[in-house]
């Protein structure tokens, strides 16, 4: 759509801009604002400043409730109220969808490929016209009417004596009398039991603990054109009989299979009509029995809870169990191997194959253990075995005992599907010799290439069923590539996703609906992306502007403002020192203005590198041979002490090589981590590390009961400062009276979360403030004790900055909200709720509380995009911070995408050229400068403008 048919619908709904008057939501200071509708408006300005309160506690609260507001009284009654934003009046508002970070799926069934719908049409595509093959001979499986069998059986089996079987039991136990009582009151006198026909008589019975295959004989026939008549009724009475499968019998015992729904003629195996269900991982029809559609099982075994066999029981062999102490449980097994002339002092690894299995599988043999309360007398019971134990716990055990069961499991592919989720009769089905698991694992490039010209492949009842089906999920696959998603695969967890990817699938999804006039409001959709990728992503929220919809995305991408129609810059500072509108205008005017945003992009403020690159310590680590998901046998080496970068496009392998390869190998060499790392041939260099510790952007809890205070520790430190003061001591309160977790101090009303979970039946779930305490978490009393006059409830309103002059003459509580303050977050309060926290601020907090702790001079961090929701002058900040700690001899490892920091980096390794099969190699390495020169690099491409 063009940009004069947008302005017409810009006309028709009578507004052509967005008015906000009065706006005072959180920290924003009376904002009065207007701009252009249908148009692609940024809103930046420094962390904290307001962006959010603006466009999403503004813009998208209002657009909600007066969705709201337009339900029946009725309707709303089973909703409730929702709150009003602070914010005198807005005009021009449009129906609103927010795309944000936060909201993606933590369950570990939801993946790219349902979350898009491209998977659901694949399943219909293959319910409708999929062929089947049997998984016993490979034989294509074929379905045929009562009248073709009747034509089959006359046309092959001409004048030979036949006998016509009807299936009533395949391959199950039982004794089945009063089967056999029912056939013989149905007129038939004859059934094939295990291949033997038998006369039915009185009270005949089958071995019940066997299992049997039972037929009933419907008729002897010899097949002539003549009696077709008597032959079909016959087919019509043994396909009623074998409810559409009959079988027919050769004098010589040869027996052929027929069935009116999918079977295999060879063996007789046959499938139930597809649906689309049948390929579905989340439907009990089609998800894997064994691994109930998840594609890995957790096991405990035998090497997960004795990982050193050299050890004996007695010195801690097996974890569960630790090390000798004088209780029950070791008596237990003392008694076992006793039985078997073995000690506790014995290594595993001398102890017998068979009595290792008792002791971890349990048998029926009573062991004796003397009686400690009535000496002289034994408890004889049976040993249950560990891991029998450990297993029951993990069922049916307390939340406590759950996670500890945890440590000892391990995650393994299915066994029975190999990862493919599905049951094998659905992995069967083919179209152009592929299975729908097979396509669920191409990456989204491949995907659209196999999907290129199907048509051509099928026959003709296929290419008609499957015409309007294949235009669908190739629009939905064009909408992923448009933002830059090439590199995923249909199956990939979605939780597994960065903020970036998942909100620019979302992105996708929306651009799929078509549809015209809403007001879409973005959260940094960004993230995550390279510098190449950036114009698709810009050229995908045009495309939506285009449609005739407004787009407001909140953002610190450059490119993004410049390309832009209209910016507008909350300032001047975080928190209380922002909140106000300090330029705004179409990028050629703003650029003119002299707020922190327009001199950062007009080039008279920029981040500066280091003129001289470090060389470190001389030392480094290798990890060699890397070969995980789409790793080419990668060598990585990282030089120590120094601030390095891992780079390259999005699905080029940097996740893959540091998340999942080199950090779970330091992770298990330091703290016998149970993460398996990916393959690798080996890692050098692990001595010359004493720690590691990973930064990345998972939340840093899941309910608002967990927030910056109590993550970094110094809640701790501030309840001991509480109970300390004379009012406490008096009162004879205790540390844990200042604790809203545990009963005491807190409002027993809402438990101390200081809001209540409201159950909506087909929204998301809200969150209200407590009618009790009105937000603040405690009751009367402990509200009473003060500091400086402030309750404990006064200092988790407390923002950052305050907190650091509050608690000036404190050092312990000072050190670790100092640092929450040179990370940038400043403006954030010490009880915010981590459920409103983004991705970039609760990987901020987790630095923070690493960077509190005193470091040892030989630590790496390894850190996820840390830059994710910073400002230009926060992102100088940070690049501060991480400096200070490379020069005190750690190592930084950075993933990144941001010039700004890859430019400041000692050492660069650039992954590529491509995303997904595409990738998984070293394309550069060195200085940012030798990267720069490098032609085969993208990174060095964006790169070298930024060093000049």
């Amino acid at each position: 759509m063009s940009k004069s048919t947008a302005q017409k619908i810009t006309d028709l709904s009578g507004h052509e801009h967005i008015e906000i008057i009065g706006a005072r939501e959180h920290n924003l200071k009376n904002i009065t604002l207007r701009f252009p509708r249908n148009q692609l408006v940024v809103i930046t300005g420094i962390s904290g400043s307001g962006k959010s309160s603006l466009a999403f506690d503004t813009i998208y609260a209002e657009g909600q409730r007066r969705y709201m507001e337009s339900f029946s009284a009725y309707a709303r009654s089973f909703i409730g109220n929702l709150e009003r934003p602070d914010v005198d009046k807005i005009n021009g508002l449009s129906p609103v969808i927010s795309i944000e970070q936060k909201t993606t799926s933590r369950n570990p069934r939801s993946t790219v490929g349902t979350v898009t719908e491209i998977y659901d049409f694949m399943r219909l595509l293959f319910a409708r016209a999929g062929e089947a093959f049997s998984y016993l001979s490979g034989n294509k499986m074929v379905r045929q009417s009562e009248d073709q069998i009747l034509d089959a059986v006359i046309a092959n089996f001409a004048g030979k004596k036949l006998t016509l079987l009807a299936p009533v039991v395949k391959g199950r136990k039982g004794h089945y009398r009063e089967l056999f009582v029912q056939i013989r009151k149905q007129g038939y006198s004859k059934v094939r039991v295990d291949g033997e026909v038998l006369e039915i008589t009185a009270k005949m019975q089958v071995d019940r603990f066997k299992i049997h295959d039972i037929e009933v004989v419907i008729d002897r026939i010899v097949p002539q054109e003549k009696d077709r008549h008597r032959l079909g009724q016959s087919i019509a009475a043994a396909m009623k009989e074998g409810k559409g499968v009959i079988m027919v019998m050769e004098e010589n015992g040869r027996v052929h299979h027929f069935s009116k729904y999918l079977m295999d003629p060879k063996t007789g195996l046959s499938y139930d009509e597809p649906a689309p269900n049948n390929f579905s991982f989340n439907s009990p029809y089609g998800a894997c029995p064994t691994c109930t559609g998840l594609g890995v099982i957790e096991e405990i075994t035998e090497d997960s809870i004795i990982p050193d066999k050299k050890l004996s029981i007695s010195r801690g062999a097996i974890l569960p169990l630790g090390e000798y102490r004088d209780i029950w449980i070791f008596k237990k097994v003392e008694g076992i191997l006793k039985r078997y002339k073995l000690t506790l002092s014995t290594p595993v690894k001398d102890i017998p194959k068979e009595v290792l299995k008792v002791l971890l599988y349990g048998d029926d043999v009573p062991v004796a253990v003397a009686s400690v309360k009535y000496p002289g007398t034994e408890w004889n019971t049976k040993f249950e075995g560990i891991i029998n134990f450990l297993q029951k716990q993990k069922d049916e055990g307390s939340e406590a005992m759950r996670k500890w069961v945890e440590d000892f499991t391990i995650i393994k592919v299915c066994p029975e599907c190999n990862g493919a989720r599905l049951k094998k009769e659905s992995l069967h089905f083919k179209l152009d010799n592929k299975n729908i698991a097979e396509l669920a694992e191409l990456n989204i490039n491949a995907l659209q290439a196999w999907f290129e010209g199907l048509e051509n492949r099928l026959n003709e009842k296929q290419r008609v069923i499957a015409t309007e089906v294949l235009k669908e999920i190739r629009k939905r696959i064009g909408f992923l590539l448009d933002v830059g998603l090439d590199y995923l695969h249909l199956n990939r967890p979605l939780r597994t996703l960065s903020g970036g990817e998942a909100q620019r699938i979302r992105l996708a999804t929306q651009i799929g609906t078509q549809l015209v006039g809403v007001l879409y409001i973005l959260d940094e959709p960004s993230i995550g992306l390279h510098a190449r990728d950036n114009a698709k992503l810009i050229k995908a929220l045009k495309d939506l502007r285009d449609l005739g919809n407004s787009v407001i995305v909140v953002e610190h991408d450059k490119e993004m403002m410049l390309e832009s129609d209209y910016i507008i810059d909350i300032g001047p500072g975080a928190g209380r020192h922002g909140g106000t509108v300090v330029a705004e205008g179409i990028p050629q005017e703003f650029l003119k203005n002299n707020s922190t945003t327009a001199r950062y992009l007009n080039g008279i403020l920029r981040i500066n590198h280091l003129k001289e690159r470090r060389k470190g310590s001389g030392e480094k680590i290798q990890l060699l041979g890397a070969t995980g998901n789409n790793l080419k046998n990668v060598d990585l080496e990282i030089p120590l002490g120094t601030l390095t970068c891992i780079t390259g496009v999005s699905g080029s392998g940097k996740s893959t090589l540091i998340h999942d390869t080199l950090f779970p190998i330091l992770n298990q060499h330091f703290f016998n981590s149970r993460t398996e790392p990916l393959s690798y041939k080996k890692m050098e260099g692990l001595k010359l590390v004493d720690k590691v510790i990973e930064v990345d952007q998972s939340p840093i809890g899941r309910t608002p009961r967990s927030n910056p205070a109590t993550y970094t520790g110094v809640f701790t430190d501030i309840r001991d400062l509480f109970s300390q003061m004379p009012e406490s001591k008096i009162r004879g309160y205790k540390t844990g009276r200042f604790s809203f977790n545990v009963k005491g101090g807190r409002c027993e009303t809402c438990e101390g979360a200081g809001l209540r979970l409201i159950e909506m039946e087909f929204l998301p779930d809200v969150y209200v403030p407590c009618e009790t305490c009105k937000g603040k978490r405690y009751n009367r009393e402990t509200l009473e004790v003060r500091f400086k006059g402030k309750s404990i409830s006064d200092v988790l309103d407390m923002t950052v900055e305050e907190a650091v002059t509050f608690f000036e003459n404190q050092p312990r509580i000072l050190r670790k909200i100092q640092t929450l303050s040179e990370v940038g977050l400043g403006y954030i309060s010490l009880g915010q709720h981590a459920t409103t926290l983004s991705g970039g601020e609760a990987q901020r907090v987790k630095l923070a509380t690493e960077l509190s702790k005193r470091d040892t001079g030989k630590t790496l961090y390894i850190l996820d995009e840390p830059t994710t929701g910073l400002h230009f002058q926060d992102i100088s900040h940070l690049l501060d911070v991480l400096q200070k700690l490379v020069d005190k001899g750690n190592t930084v490892l950075v993933i990144e995408h941001n010039m700004d920091v890859i430019k400041s980096a000692d050492y660069i390794v650039d992954l590529g050229p491509e995303g997904g099969g595409g990738g998984g190699r070293i394309i550069a390495k060195g200085t940012p400068e030798q990267v720069s020169k490098n032609p085969a690099s993208y990174t060095g491409k964006f790169l070298k403008p930024e060093l000049n």
